[in-house]
Protein backbone atom coordinates (compact mmCIF):
# COMPACT_ATOMS: atom_id res chain seq x y z
CA UNK A 1 0.00 0.00 0.00
CA UNK A 2 1.09 3.32 -1.01
CA UNK A 3 1.52 5.99 2.33
CA UNK A 4 -0.84 8.85 0.93
CA UNK A 5 -0.69 10.85 3.82
CA UNK A 6 1.66 13.41 2.21
CA UNK A 7 -0.81 14.44 -0.22
CA UNK A 8 -3.23 16.93 1.00
CA UNK A 9 -6.29 17.75 -2.05
CA UNK A 10 -6.05 22.03 -2.52
CA UNK A 11 -8.92 23.96 -1.48
CA UNK A 12 -8.82 25.27 -4.63
CA UNK A 13 -7.75 24.01 -7.53
CA UNK A 14 -5.25 25.44 -10.04
CA UNK A 15 -3.65 23.70 -13.55
CA UNK A 16 0.22 23.59 -12.89
CA UNK A 17 0.96 22.14 -16.02
CA UNK A 18 4.93 21.03 -14.62
CA UNK A 19 3.08 18.76 -12.77
CA UNK A 20 5.23 15.71 -13.83
CA UNK A 21 2.76 13.53 -15.67
CA UNK A 22 3.28 11.77 -18.78
CA UNK A 23 0.91 13.11 -20.11
CA UNK A 24 0.56 16.95 -18.51
CA UNK A 25 1.38 18.97 -21.64
CA UNK A 26 -2.03 16.99 -23.64
CA UNK A 27 -4.65 16.86 -20.28
CA UNK A 28 -5.59 19.93 -19.43
CA UNK A 29 -8.65 21.48 -17.23
CA UNK A 30 -9.90 24.28 -19.40
CA UNK A 31 -12.08 23.92 -23.08
CA UNK A 32 -11.31 25.12 -26.53
CA UNK A 33 -8.76 24.98 -29.36
CA UNK A 34 -5.36 25.71 -29.08
CA UNK A 35 -4.14 26.28 -33.37
CA UNK A 36 -6.46 26.51 -36.12
CA UNK A 37 -6.70 23.43 -37.75
CA UNK A 38 -9.21 21.83 -40.34
CA UNK A 39 -10.19 17.72 -40.04
CA UNK A 40 -9.88 15.38 -43.35
CA UNK A 41 -13.17 14.74 -45.00
CA UNK A 42 -12.88 11.77 -47.00
CA UNK A 43 -15.37 10.19 -49.20
CA UNK A 44 -17.54 8.31 -47.42
CA UNK A 45 -20.63 10.06 -44.86
CA UNK A 46 -18.77 8.66 -41.94
CA UNK A 47 -15.39 9.96 -40.60
CA UNK A 48 -14.21 8.60 -37.43
CA UNK A 49 -11.49 10.98 -35.74
CA UNK A 50 -9.86 8.73 -33.40
CA UNK A 51 -6.66 6.31 -32.50
CA UNK A 52 -5.97 2.71 -31.22
CA UNK A 53 -6.93 3.33 -27.18
CA UNK A 54 -9.46 1.44 -25.70
CA UNK A 55 -12.27 3.73 -26.51
CA UNK A 56 -11.17 4.53 -30.35
CA UNK A 57 -10.89 0.56 -30.76
CA UNK A 58 -14.70 -0.14 -29.73
CA UNK A 59 -16.01 2.15 -32.19
CA UNK A 60 -13.84 0.74 -35.15
CA UNK A 61 -14.71 -2.77 -34.23
CA UNK A 62 -18.51 -1.69 -34.20
CA UNK A 63 -18.11 0.06 -38.12
CA UNK A 64 -16.18 -3.28 -38.77
CA UNK A 65 -19.19 -5.22 -37.91
CA UNK A 66 -21.89 -3.13 -39.37
CA UNK A 67 -19.65 -3.15 -42.35
CA UNK A 68 -19.48 -7.65 -41.80
CA UNK A 69 -23.40 -7.95 -41.64
CA UNK A 70 -23.51 -5.96 -45.00
CA UNK A 71 -24.44 -2.22 -43.87
CA UNK A 72 -22.70 -0.13 -46.55
CA UNK A 73 -23.88 2.88 -45.07
CA UNK A 74 -21.38 2.41 -42.26
CA UNK A 75 -18.23 2.83 -44.53
CA UNK A 76 -15.91 5.13 -43.27
CA UNK A 77 -13.16 7.13 -43.32
CA UNK A 78 -10.85 6.94 -40.25
CA UNK A 79 -8.52 10.02 -39.46
CA UNK A 80 -5.66 9.17 -37.27
CA UNK A 81 -5.81 11.71 -34.01
CA UNK A 82 -2.33 11.38 -32.44
CA UNK A 83 -2.99 12.93 -28.75
CA UNK A 84 0.42 12.87 -27.60
CA UNK A 85 0.87 15.92 -30.17
CA UNK A 86 -2.21 17.55 -28.85
CA UNK A 87 -4.19 17.11 -32.57
CA UNK A 88 -7.45 17.15 -30.17
CA UNK A 89 -6.86 20.64 -29.56
CA UNK A 90 -7.21 21.58 -32.86
CA UNK A 91 -10.15 24.21 -33.83
CA UNK A 92 -11.68 21.31 -36.17
CA UNK A 93 -11.36 18.59 -33.96
CA UNK A 94 -12.93 20.80 -31.13
CA UNK A 95 -15.73 21.69 -33.22
CA UNK A 96 -16.25 17.68 -33.40
CA UNK A 97 -15.97 17.08 -29.86
CA UNK A 98 -15.68 20.20 -27.22
CA UNK A 99 -14.26 18.07 -24.17
CA UNK A 100 -11.44 17.25 -26.78
CA UNK A 101 -11.35 13.60 -26.30
CA UNK A 102 -10.90 10.56 -28.54
CA UNK A 103 -13.08 9.49 -30.78
CA UNK A 104 -15.48 11.54 -32.37
CA UNK A 105 -17.27 11.17 -34.98
CA UNK A 106 -19.28 12.89 -37.72
CA UNK A 107 -22.14 11.26 -39.64
CA UNK A 108 -22.52 13.52 -43.03
CA UNK A 109 -25.11 10.93 -44.14
CA UNK A 110 -27.45 14.07 -44.96
CA UNK A 111 -25.14 16.74 -46.18
CA UNK A 112 -27.21 19.52 -45.03
CA UNK A 113 -27.45 18.48 -41.14
CA UNK A 114 -24.45 16.69 -40.65
CA UNK A 115 -24.52 15.05 -37.33
CA UNK A 116 -21.81 15.02 -34.48
CA UNK A 117 -21.36 12.43 -32.17
CA UNK A 118 -18.68 12.21 -29.33
CA UNK A 119 -17.67 9.69 -26.64
CA UNK A 120 -17.23 6.30 -27.56
CA UNK A 121 -20.75 4.61 -25.58
CA UNK A 122 -22.76 7.63 -27.33
CA UNK A 123 -21.60 6.61 -30.79
CA UNK A 124 -21.69 2.94 -29.96
CA UNK A 125 -25.66 4.00 -29.74
CA UNK A 126 -26.00 5.91 -32.07
CA UNK A 127 -24.54 3.15 -34.66
CA UNK A 128 -26.56 0.71 -33.13
CA UNK A 129 -29.97 2.60 -33.63
CA UNK A 130 -28.75 3.93 -36.90
CA UNK A 131 -28.43 0.92 -38.75
CA UNK A 132 -30.67 -1.19 -36.42
CA UNK A 133 -28.17 -3.55 -35.22
CA UNK A 134 -26.85 -4.92 -31.99
CA UNK A 135 -29.00 -3.34 -29.49
CA UNK A 136 -32.50 -5.36 -28.82
CA UNK A 137 -35.59 -4.04 -29.26
CA UNK A 138 -37.69 -5.84 -26.54
CA UNK A 139 -37.53 -3.59 -23.23
CA UNK A 140 -36.07 -6.21 -21.14
CA UNK A 141 -33.16 -7.27 -23.58
CA UNK A 142 -32.19 -3.66 -24.25
CA UNK A 143 -32.42 -2.81 -21.10
CA UNK A 144 -29.80 -5.69 -20.37
CA UNK A 145 -27.60 -4.27 -23.51
CA UNK A 146 -27.78 -0.88 -22.51
CA UNK A 147 -26.89 -1.87 -18.64
CA UNK A 148 -23.75 -3.83 -20.30
CA UNK A 149 -22.90 -0.97 -22.52
CA UNK A 150 -23.15 2.13 -19.61
CA UNK A 151 -20.97 -0.13 -17.43
CA UNK A 152 -18.13 -0.66 -19.80
CA UNK A 153 -18.50 2.91 -20.16
CA UNK A 154 -18.30 4.05 -16.58
CA UNK A 155 -16.41 1.23 -14.82
CA UNK A 156 -14.43 -0.67 -17.30
CA UNK A 157 -11.65 2.44 -17.70
CA UNK A 158 -10.70 1.90 -14.38
CA UNK A 159 -9.60 -2.04 -15.44
CA UNK A 160 -8.17 -0.28 -18.92
CA UNK A 161 -6.90 2.83 -19.47
CA UNK A 162 -7.86 4.65 -16.42
CA UNK A 163 -5.71 2.31 -14.31
CA UNK A 164 -2.64 3.00 -16.44
CA UNK A 165 -3.29 6.72 -15.73
CA UNK A 166 -2.89 6.22 -11.92
CA UNK A 167 -0.65 3.14 -11.88
CA UNK A 168 1.69 4.83 -14.42
CA UNK A 169 1.32 8.25 -15.44
CA UNK A 170 -0.11 10.22 -12.29
CA UNK A 171 2.64 12.58 -10.82
CA UNK A 172 2.03 11.79 -7.24
CA UNK A 173 0.93 7.89 -5.96
CA UNK A 174 -2.11 7.97 -4.22
CA UNK A 175 -4.57 5.60 -3.48
CA UNK A 176 -8.46 6.11 -4.46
Amino acid sequence: MTDSSNYTPPAIWQWNKENGGKFASINRPIAGATHDKELPVGKHPLQLYSLATPNGVKVTVMLEELLALGHSGAEYDAWLIPIQEGAQFSSGFVAVNPNSKIPALMDRSDAANPVRVFESGAILLYLAEKFGAFLPQKPAQRAECLSWLFWQMGSGPFLGGGFGHFYAYAPIKIEY
